[in-house]
């Protein structure tokens, strides 16, 4: 396996994303993408635990799991069919140093978790993925905006494919859909009131991810790009 090139570092901010191997779904239906978001919160712990064991078999809801002191802050996240996107900073509030990389630690336990549940609803065997998730450093607050702004546009490409490139062709409809797909977290920042609100950690991110008028400012200026 090859080594990572970079190496993360507490108070710097990461793009971290990945798809499906040959870009093969990775959601099928509502209960994947259901599944995959209750991880992103009870994989974001320190403790060892069992999804069946520790959420199913107690007949809880995940949200309501005790996973403690969190590994990673997550900024932004976004699933679509075939990939993801996380924003991530390793949790600067941890009451002391985990001995494990705590991104590698959190994207560990999301593959184990995420890919163990798929493989057994789905009768088959092996990797999920493309290989190992893939990192990038957010090196400057230009880059930091545009990526801010990109995870939440995404879904866009689902209703107009070459947005992109052409730009978008009817602005209401695309905010109109944005309004409407669950699988993200710009529900949260235009202050739904959900259960997976909690799986983001705002207060390690710029301001500019604190509070919806800002929000909208940069979802705004994204739609320029």
């Amino acid at each position: 396996m090859a080594k990572r090139k970079i190496n993360f570092v507490e108070g710097e901010y990461y793009h971290i994303y990945n798809r499906g191997n040959s870009k093969q779904p990775i959601f099928i239906d509502e209960e994947d993408y259901k599944h995959f978001t209750q991880c992103l919160f009870v994989c974001n712990t320190k403790k060892s635990f069992k999804f069946r064991d520790d959420i199913i078999d107690k007949n809880i809801d995940a949200f309501d799991f005790d996973r403690g002191e969190p590994l990673v802050s997550i900024g932004a996240w976004l699933l679509m069919p075939n990939h993801f996107h996380l924003y991530l900073a390793i949790n600067s509030h941890r009451s002391d140093l985990w001995e494990k990389n705590a991104i590698t630690e959190f994207m560990r336990k999301i593959a184990t978790a995420y890919v163990g549940y798929f493989n057994a609803k789905y009768s088959r065997t092996g990797g999920l993925f493309e290989g190992a998730f893939k990192a990038t450093h957010i090196e400057n607050d230009i880059q930091a905006r545009y990526l801010f702004s990109y995870i939440h546009l995404n879904p866009i490409k689902l209703i107009d494919q070459t947005w992109k490139k052409d730009g978008i062709k009817n602005i209401q409809k695309s905010m109109k859909f944005l309004g409407t797909y669950r699988w993200g977290s710009y529900l949260d920042y235009k202050e739904v009131a959900r259960k997976e609100s909690a799986i983001l950690n705002r207060k390690d991110f710029p301001p500019y991810f604190l509070n919806t008028k800002d929000f909208d400012r940069e979802i705004n200026a994204g739609f320029k790009h």
